[in-house]
């Protein structure tokens, strides 16, 4: 009977490791995507809006 005994006495002990596992996990995600974000932002670059774009524009690959 000791595994019973044991569960309703422990219970509340889990379920705050298990919620504080869960957020910790949940912040580490945070964390990434938003350094993610923040280099896919200073990656791209836009176009120059004054200059009309070419067929050159679009189908050269190598052209900064």
């Amino acid at each position: 009977m000791g595994i019973h005994y044991d569960y309703k006495s422990t219970r509340g002990e889990k379920a705050m490791k298990k919620e504080a596992k869960k957020k910790a996990r949940l912040e580490q995600r945070r964390a990434k995507k938003s350094l993610e974000s923040d280099i896919s932002k200073k990656k791209k670059e836009m176009h120059d809006i004054n200059k009309p774009i070419t067929l050159e524009d679009l189908t050269n690959p190598d052209k900064n």
